[in-house]
């Protein structure tokens, strides 16, 4: 009984937190300017046509002109319906313009969580075991470098080498070019292809390098808690191996704070960095469906898609606490 109320309550602060991110969103969107109205008024100005009448006229065609109250209720009852409304910039349904773009964002962003999580974690924990050792040094000046650069500097530095540098370069003799990587991406490939493959590369090696650094320093911080501790020593003197001690014994309790900040650095990686990379890239994503959308300020497809983040947070960290239990019996919810 006391988890399956722990998990109601859960299921209804979600609720809260979501109508509170919605309404946030909502608000901003009505008190921000209309780019669009003031591109149609500019528009009839220089047609010697009255400014103030198109600017109605636009805002009267988007359902902008009705009082904000009213508009914030029909959205509301229509997200309540189910009804994720009309994206304006795309001329589609919200969920089909999500449905195309979403795919894009995922090609780049499940390869670059799960480098990141096996290496970050691989390198802190290794780290960890073998302090100040060369080792316990590169593992430090990858995190360093990785928190330290910016992801769009980086990622220009990356298309000047690969994309431009090496298509001229030669080395002893041999030319570099096959090594090139294309420097923008063209959605007319296939997903599952060489060539989709190669144009995923440096979006990939852009978000994990961040990612990489925070895993890596989190782990080894967590591991360097159990580098001395009583079962470690047991392990090592009954012979195991230090890849054993690592995975099966530190890395199980190590989890258990390791999971809050993958969860973050999902979050941070797919909304944070997805508006960079895919302008940089020309990746048509749901980063760069939102940036359209706030900057023409269709406000249906903004808000669906501000939902994609609050779900994702609000659903990881309630398996999170779940997995809680499973990694660590100790913890009991029967009491919260």
């Amino acid at each position: 009984m006391g988890m399956r109320w722990y998990i109601i309550r859960r299921l209804a602060w979600a609720l809260v937190a979501t109508w509170l991110a919605v309404s946030l969103t909502f608000g901003l969107l009505l008190a921000a300017p209309n780019p669009g109205a003031d591109a149609a008024a500019a528009q009839c100005a220089a047609q010697d046509r009255d400014p103030g009448e198109c600017r109605e006229r636009y805002l009267e065609r988007r359902g902008l002109d009705r009082p904000a109250h009213v508009q914030y209720l029909d959205y509301m009852s229509d997200l309540a319906a189910g009804d994720l409304g009309y994206a304006q910039s795309q001329d589609k349904a919200v969920t089909a313009a999500i449905a195309d773009a979403w795919v894009y964002s995922a090609q780049y962003f499940v390869p670059s969580i799960f480098i990141s999580a096996l290496l970050g974690y691989s390198i802190g924990l290794y780290s960890a075991l073998n302090r100040y050792s060369v080792t316990d040094y590169l593992g430090s000046f990858v995190a360093y470098f990785g928190i330290s650069i910016p992801n769009f500097w980086f990622a220009i530095v990356l298309i000047l080498v690969v994309g431009v540098y090496l298509r001229d370069a030669s080395l002893f003799g041999v030319a570099l070019e096959p090594l090139s990587l294309r420097t923008y991406y063209e959605s007319d490939y296939p997903v599952f292809s060489v060539r989709n493959a190669k144009q995923l590369v440096l979006p990939v090696i852009v978000l994990a390098t961040a990612s990489v650094a925070s895993q890596m320093r989190y782990s080894r911080a967590q591991a360097l808690e159990y580098a001395n501790s009583a079962f470690v020593k047991t392990a090592r003197a009954k012979g195991a191996s230090l890849w054993r001690v690592l995975i099966v014994h530190v890395l199980r309790v190590a989890l258990v704070p390791l999971s809050t900040i993958l969860i973050v650095d999902i979050l941070a990686v797919l909304f944070a960095g997805s508006f960079v990379i895919e302008q940089i890239f020309q990746i048509p994503g749901l980063g760069r469906l939102q940036l359209t959308a706030i900057t023409q300020r269709d406000t249906d497809l903004v808000a669906a898609i501000t939902l994609i983040p609050v779900v994702l947070a609000i659903v990881g960290n309630l398996i999170q606490d779940l997995a809680y239990v499973v990694l660590d019996p100790r913890i009991d919810y029967g009491d919260r």
